[in-house]
């Protein structure tokens, strides 16, 4: 029986898998559900899930921490407010995974404040236990994974939605000089995943609405995808053999072709309430592989066992027999989803997605 790790080469390169990889995340409401309807802790061993491993750096501990004070002095902050590594101000919703964001540059005046803005020295992090944690996961089986960063959704969050949104229109230097601090933290984090062999590496922006682009594709091109395209050369530069993952929500068929020609392996989630999943899969199915397409604005939440199971049915016959599909359910699972529809999930991938005798 093949492992996990021979599996995700082989889906990932557009070969026949031992099984369909997949997986899935839950709010903490679900989990805790799930815990006591399984009778267990291990979810992802329960369930069958895409055994991987986590690698990254770590913060030294003499590292002296961000100090974000002048930013925050003399506001008051809601209840529960905590102050990210960002320097960003993390106000509790109420309502499970959902925060509400308080930005530290959104009275910023000058360009110099967005030069200023403190933000961390990944050069000065300890990279040197990624490799080793890679040679593990290896020799157990398991990919190794590691995450990058986000970009536009980081420069948002510092300097605030729509005075970013204006920066890259009437304030353009701002935007571009935000935009290539969190560029060149990435490609450190990039560089460090790649030379420590690391299996996939994750990206990703949120750049789309349910229907379109948030702002031009000229603007998204000149902005973000002109420093997320230099950060995937790097990596394949480094290590060929690395899959690059990029995540957005939302209809992003406008800059889907450039996103492959700049080497994207996996696009995650595959919205189905989005995307047109048949298209995308008969235009760059030799060439991506499809992770997600379970949708959790539909199947997942009002479909019953039998919908998830047809549908799980469904994506693995139509894209993912001869590799290129990765399921999982486009979001975290949220409390509304039923507990047995979690079930139909994964035992529909393991009936429908396992190849070998």
């Amino acid at each position: 029986m093949r492992t996990d790790l021979e599996n995700f080469h082989a889906t990932t390169s557009g070969q026949r898998p031992g099984r369909i990889l997949c997986y899935a995340s839950f709010v903490d409401d679900l989990q805790r559900r799930l815990v006591e309807h399984t009778g267990t802790t291990d979810l992802a061993t329960h369930y069958g899930m895409a055994r991987r491993t986590l690698v990254g750096p770590r913060r030294p501990a003499d590292l002296p921490p961000l100090d974000f004070t002048r930013y925050w002095r003399g506001v008051e902050l809601p209840p529960g407010t905590t102050i990210n590594g960002s320097g960003v101000a993390m106000v509790p919703s109420g309502y499970y995974h959902f925060w509400g964001y308080l930005s530290p540059l959104q009275n910023a005046t000058s360009l110099r404040d967005i030069e200023e803005f403190p933000l961390e020295d990944y050069s000065r992090w300890d990279f040197s236990g990624m490799a080793e944690l890679v040679r593990a996961a290896h020799a157990d089986g398991r990919y190794a994974q590691a995450w990058v960063g986000h970009m536009y959704e980081m420069a948002w969050q510092i300097r605030g939605y729509e005075a970013f949104l204006i920066d890259l229109i009437e304030n353009p230097a701002w935007a571009e000089c935000l935009l290539e601090r969190i560029f060149q933290q990435n490609l450190v984090r990039a560089r460090a995943a790649a030379a420590a062999g690391a299996d996939l590496i994750t990206t990703g922006d949120d750049v789309a609405s349910q229907t379109a682009l948030i702002f031009s594709k000229d603007v998204w091109g000149r902005f973000m995808h002109s420093r997320w395209s230099k950060v995937w050369a790097e990596i394949k530069r480094i290590r060929p053999q690395a899959k690059i993952w990029y995540h957005s929500d939302g209809n992003i068929m406008e800059i889907l072709d450039d996103l492959v020609e700049a080497g994207l392996d996996i696009l995650n989630p595959v919205q189905p309430e989005c995307l047109p999943v048949d298209e995308i899969h008969r235009r760059h199915g030799h060439r991506l592989t499809l992770d997600g397409i379970i949708g959790t604005q539909t199947t997942m939440p009002f479909g019953s066992p039998d919908d998830v199971r047809r549908r799980v049915r469904e994506v693995i016959e139509r894209y993912g027999r001869e590799g290129g599909l990765i399921v999982s359910p486009t979001h975290v699972l949220e409390p509304e989803v039923p507990l047995e529809n979690v079930d139909a999930l994964f035992a529909a991938c393991r009936e429908f997605g396992s190849f070998e005798a």
